[in-house]
């Protein structure tokens, strides 16, 4: 069987029904999450309520449910989690389960935004101009190599909480010591942006399959109208991104356009929120998973989908009786 786990599913319940639509009956979705009401849980086919993923047992309680259930490949739908798999991934691989996570270093790149500008610097992979260091920032403006208005958000953040556009040194001065959130700051790109998703092959570790899209409009951090569109160059800048990095299985990218070239700004290495978009328009990562979980090398096939394809998300519901959930985790006031 061709079992997957998905950990803190949340609210991601559209996803797991895509994940089911391919996997039919030669596989079943394992589901954990902090909150017998996490919605997603409720299209699993089986569910777990496990502790904090800070917490000391999280990793073995994790373990022991890959074993009874005969799991095969394991992921998170949580930035936060990505690390954590990461740093523990030899523990899946020894009792046979695909870690689709990075390798642990590749992992702290992807989360420390700081940590990502400088490697990929140094690979030569384009990304905006990037301080962590006020008294460098500064000085980059003293002598012309950034000037305002810049970006600034968080070094360790994710869903765009705290990201914001600055347009004076007093307000940055004032944003940067506030201590609401360790800060980096950025040159503002203007020329646009889209984003990509993407499958790194369990085997190969090349990029294997590849989605591109434009945002049309946002909400909450993420996504929620986007249309398709193919560009070579993109493609191109992909693999050589996922050449220098440490990857296995899904990605979510999000690039910059200055002056006709692409820039990388953010590597989520999980399914993203509008991976929903790809798999509608044919690109089907979870076929990806079940051929590597049965040793079958992924061939190379980017770009497989039409232009010009929208994706306009929306909000549904899931209605389900209290008894039926995993536990009673809540209190009624």
């Amino acid at each position: 069987m061709n079992n997957i786990m998905f950990c803190s599913v949340g609210r991601r319940g559209r996803l797991l029904r895509n994940v089911k639509e391919t996997l039919g009956k030669t596989g079943l979705i394992i589901g954990t999450d902090l909150q017998s009401t996490a919605p997603a849980l409720q299209f699993c086919d089986r569910q777990y309520v496990v502790p904090r993923i800070t917490d000391p047992t999280y990793i073995d309680t994790i373990i022991k449910i890959c074993k009874d259930n005969g799991v095969k490949a394991i992921t998170t739908l949580i930035d936060p989690e990505i690390e954590i798999l990461a740093k523990n991934s030899e523990k899946f691989r020894e009792i046979d389960v695909i870690p689709l996570c990075p390798a642990p270093k590749s992992a702290i790149y992807c989360f420390d935004k700081y940590e990502l500008y400088k490697y990929a610097t140094q690979k030569g992979i384009r990304t905006p101009l990037t301080f962590h260091d006020w008294d460098e920032f500064k000085a980059a403006l003293a002598d012309g190599r950034i000037s305002f208005p810049v970006f600034m958000k968080p070094v360790c953040g994710s869903g765009s909480v705290g990201a914001h556009k600055v347009h004076s040194l007093e307000q940055a001065e004032a944003d940067w010591n506030s201590g609401e959130h360790d800060y980096i700051i950025q040159e503002l790109m203007t020329g646009g942006d889209c984003d990509a998703d993407v499958y790194v092959d369990t085997i190969s570790h090349k990029a294997v399959a590849a989605f591109s899209k434009r945002k049309i409009e946002t909400r909450i951090g993420g996504a929620s109208k986007t249309c398709s569109f193919k560009d070579p160059k993109l493609f191109k800048f992909i693999q050589e991104i996922c050449d220098v990095f440490e990857f296995n299985g899904p990605l979510d990218m999000d690039f910059f356009i200055k002056d006709g070239e692409y820039y990388l700004s953010e590597i989520n290495p999980r399914f993203g929120g509008a991976y929903l978009h790809a798999y509608g328009a044919g690109v089907d990562f979870i076929q990806c998973i079940v051929n590597n979980i049965n040793g079958v090398e992924n061939e190379v096939n980017i770009g497989n989908y039409d232009d010009n394809i929208l994706m306009m998300m929306y909000d549904d519901v899931v209605i389900a009786k209290a008894d039926d959930l995993v536990n009673q985790d809540y209190t009624f006031i």
